[in-house]
């Protein structure tokens, strides 16, 4: 009965997937991105929700980890605005920012209930953002001097710190803390098995930034009312995934059709549809991925805001909804 209840979901979906209005078109991008202004700040925080969608069962406080060491996507200091205007104006959450590593050792991690990782691009091929802040391999001159305090340890010794920060933030979240990867948050440890299984997916690659269609998977599930169940236009990088993605384990929530994205790699296959955002369970924990974020256009939008606060709060356990696999009966 349950897959079948969930069949019949689906293909209501997929009517919608077909033919549906769109609720809304985010502003285009610009030819640069420039950091900030006040009047985009003010912007952003006059879209903000001005109240959380479900009241937080306690005090709430989140981990913002906005450290680059490779590729600098300079929408950071946006999404890291619009995090802070949601959490001020709604008032779910507090927010405390970081781009220090130590912050994931378990004594200083304990005191989040969730961690947002924004745009934490790591050094490829290596792909493990723990282990060039140790070997002080940091593109991002601004926090260049952060491998300093290393300098003294040896290979091994940095191999084995980098791995034990990666088990405090992975044994946190399993442990019942939520987790937020946004954009390139899911190439901070991107060659790490475990940490693929925990987000649900691994980046592979991304065609050019273009615009396309945001679809609701099930437009009727509690964290899609920002979309009012309709169809969302969108320019963003089309993220490409790998590894654990090939289980769908997790609850899709928006997705593109990818024979409408242009410069796919030849002999890649990939799937008709290619969710760009998802939710799921991760031991005890809760994990909301949402790739769309490249452009700081994508927050001058109530339904995109709206969205992200929704996700937060599922992640920090308060906003509580079906988070199973589609295709996974219930005990």
């Amino acid at each position: 009965m349950w897959r079948i209840t969930l069949l019949a979901a689906f293909l209501c979906a997929w009517t919608l997937f077909l033919d549906v209005g769109h609720s809304e078109v985010s502003p285009k991008p610009g030819k640069a991105i420039v950091p900030p202004s006040e009047e985009w700040i003010a912007k952003v925080r006059e879209l903000a929700p001005a109240a959380p969608t479900v009241a937080p069962k306690r005090k709430r406080e989140v981990l913002l980890f906005y450290l680059f060491t490779g590729f600098d996507h300079k929408v950071i200091p946006h999404a890291n605005e619009a995090v802070k205007a949601i959490a001020a104006k709604s008032g779910a959450f507090g927010v405390t920012a970081s781009t220090d590593i130590e912050v994931f050792q378990p004594e200083n991690i304990r005191r989040f209930d969730a961690v947002i990782l924004n745009n934490c691009c790591s050094v490829g091929p290596g792909r493990n953002i723990f282990l060039d802040v140790l070997s002080g391999n940091i593109k991002d001159p601004t926090n260049a001097h952060l491998g300093d305090r290393y300098k003294g340890l040896g290979d091994d010794e940095r191999k084995a710190r980098a791995a034990a920060l990666e088990r405090g933030l992975i044994d946190h979240i399993e442990g019942g803390a939520g987790l937020v990867a946004v954009h390139g948050g899911i190439v901070m440890q991107n060659n790490s098995a475990r940490f693929g299984d925990m987000l649900g997916g691994s980046f592979d690659y991304h065609p050019k930034a273009q615009e396309f269609t945001l679809y609701p998977v099930d437009p009727g599930h509690p964290l899609l009312k920002a979309f009012a169940g309709d169809t969302f236009t969108h320019t963003d990088e089309p993220y490409m995934f790998n590894n654990a993605y090939a289980k769908k384990d997790f609850r899709p929530l928006l997705m593109i059709k990818s024979a409408d994205v242009q410069g796919k790699r030849e002999g890649k296959p990939v799937d008709d549809l290619l969710y760009v955002s998802w939710i799921k369970k991760f031991g005890k924990g809760r994990v909301f991925f949402v790739s769309p974020g490249h452009f700081p256009e994508s927050y001058q939008s109530k339904a995109m805001l709206r969205f992200y606060l929704d996700g937060i709060q599922y992640a920090l356990g308060d906003l509580e909804c079906d988070d199973a696999p589609p295709t996974r009966a219930r005990p």
